[in-house]
């Protein structure tokens, strides 16, 4: 089973997952709701790069918005750690659910490694053009945690997050269970929404690490 080509429905049947509110998902709810500062250069930043997203977004391709946006974003937050974990982008990544064979390319991830990534701890990220995007990036982004779930031994949750154009929609994944948050915008206020979620999500990684 490929990544690129999974669905939620296909995978809520195959492994008889449960898709839950966000209400009745704590785990997500506090990542969403966590604090962190967001400083005055930080945000004098990020308006630039949402004036850009803002001119561009409906034109980009998906390699665009992630070279002039997302990755921006992702750069900004700086998630490594002492060389314990780091942002791995288009690398292979594979492992066997319920007996089943499933693998393909996260567009990001978080793991453990430095040079390379060894145990994906918390957020995979697929990222799709806004309009007639290639495939279920909800799916695909949940494929991804379903083997990162198997990796970890079902030791925490996983979290991950997927882009549709300037729409960011967040997920987390405990057991069988998973939710998926609503929509951030990127073009709105909720961009320093968007930006103080990934910090928090930094944040979780180095307490679990340490």
């Amino acid at each position: 089973m490929f990544f690129k080509d999974c669905t939620l429905e296909q995978l809520d049947k195959t492994f008889n997952l449960r898709p839950l509110p966000l209400k009745r998902m704590p785990i997500l709810q506090n990542w969403l709701n966590g604090a962190s500062e967001i400083s005055e250069q930080e945000r004098g930043y990020v308006l630039t790069l949402q004036e850009y997203l803002n001119e561009h977004v409906d034109s980009w391709n998906e390699q665009e918005l992630a070279l002039h946006f997302i990755g921006p974003i992702f750069a900004l937050v700086q998630f490594e750690y002492e060389r314990k974990f780091g942002l791995f982008a288009e690398r292979p990544f594979g492992g066997i659910v319920e007996g089943i064979e499933m693998n393909g390319r996260a567009d990001e991830m978080i793991a453990t490694g430095y040079r390379e990534p060894d145990k994906p701890y918390f957020c995979f990220q697929e990222y799709k053009k806004e309009k007639d995007p290639y495939g279920d990036p909800a799916g695909q982004a949940l494929a991804a945690m379903l083997v990162a779930q198997e990796v970890n031994e079902h030791q925490f949750p996983i979290y991950g997050c997927y882009v549709l154009g300037r729409y960011w929609r967040f997920m987390a994944l405990q057991g069988k269970e998973y939710a998926i948050s609503d929509s951030y915008v990127a073009t709105k206020n909720d961009v320093f929404d968007i930006l103080r979620i990934l910090k928090v999500l930094k944040q979780m990684i180095i307490e679990r690490v340490k």
